[in-house]
C-alpha cells in the first residue's frame, strides 16, 4: 500500500530556467547569457546543494566574475530567483488530489540553505507535509545516506513509498533503498493517472 509520495522540487513541481529567472531583470542578450552562466555555474550550485559555501560567497565570488555595472543586478537575481519558479501545469492538481486522499506528501531536494528558509513562501509547498532539504541534512541525492535520512526522520516505509523526480539517476538511488519510483517526463497527465490507477489497484 503506497502511504507516501516524495516528490523532488525543480523540474517536478516547478519550472527552474535561469534564462527565465535572469529575463526578469535584465533584456539585454549579452548581459543576460553572462549572468545565467555565472550565477547559476554548478561550480557554486553543486556545492550550495551540499550546504559547503554561503549564499554571500556565492554572490561575492560571482560579483568576481561580473563587471562592476552587473553586480547590483546579480544581487537582486540571486536572491530572486526562488520567486520566479513557475509551477508546472498540472501539477498542483496532481498534489492536491494525493492529500485529499489521505496520502502523505513530502519533498526531498538538493537545494540550498538559502531556499529552505524562504521554502514557506512557496505557493504548492502549502500542501506537503515535510520538506528535507540537502544543504540542511548533509547529504544529496541520489546518495544512499539522503534516502536513509528521509526515511529516518519523516518516519518511512520504503514499501508504502513513491518517489517521483526528473533524474534517471535520483530515481536509481530511491530503488536502491526499496522506494519505488517513479521517472518524471513533465507530463502531470501522465503521472496523475499512474496515481489513479494504482490508489485504485489498492482499494479495491
Amino acid at each position: 500500500m503506497i502511504k507516501n509520495v516524495v516528490f523532488d522540487f525543480g523540474q517536478v513541481l516547478v519550472r527552474f530556467d535561469p534564462s527565465y529567472m535572469v529575463g526578469q531583470y535584465v533584456t539585454e542578450r549579452e548581459d543576460a547569457e553572462l549572468l545565467v552562466r555565472v550565477l547559476f555555474d554548478r561550480l557554486y550550485w553543486d556545492r550550495l546543494d551540499a550546504g559547503t559555501i554561503t549564499d554571500k560567497e556565492v554572490v561575492h565570488e560571482s560579483c568576481k566574475r561580473l563587471p562592476a555595472r552587473l553586480w547590483d543586478v546579480a544581487e537582486r537575481i540571486y536572491y530572486s530567483w526562488i520567486y520566479n519558479l513557475p509551477e508546472i501545469d498540472g501539477m498542483r492538481n496532481v498534489v492536491k488530489s494525493l492529500r485529499e486522499r489521505g496520502v502523505r506528501l513530502l519533498l526531498l531536494s538538493n537545494i540550498s540553505t538559502y531556499f529552505s528558509t524562504h521554502a514557506g513562501e512557496i505557493p504548492i509547498l502549502s500542501y506537503f507535509d515535510r520538506c528535507v532539504f540537502s544543504a540542511v541534512c548533509g547529504y544529496v541525492k541520489p546518495s544512499r545516506e539522503i534516502f536513509a535520512y528521509l526515511c529516518t526522520e519523516c518516519a518511512l516505509d520504503p514499501r508504502e513509498t513513491v518517489f517521483v523526480d526528473d533524474n534517471a539517476a535520483n530515481i536509481a538511488g530511491a530503488e536502491a533503498y526499496g522506494i519505488t519510483g517513479y521517472l518524471f517526463d513533465g507530463d502531470s497527465k501522465k503521472l496523475a493517472s499512474y496515481f489513479d490507477k494504482m490508489l485504485s489497484e489498492e482499494n479495491g
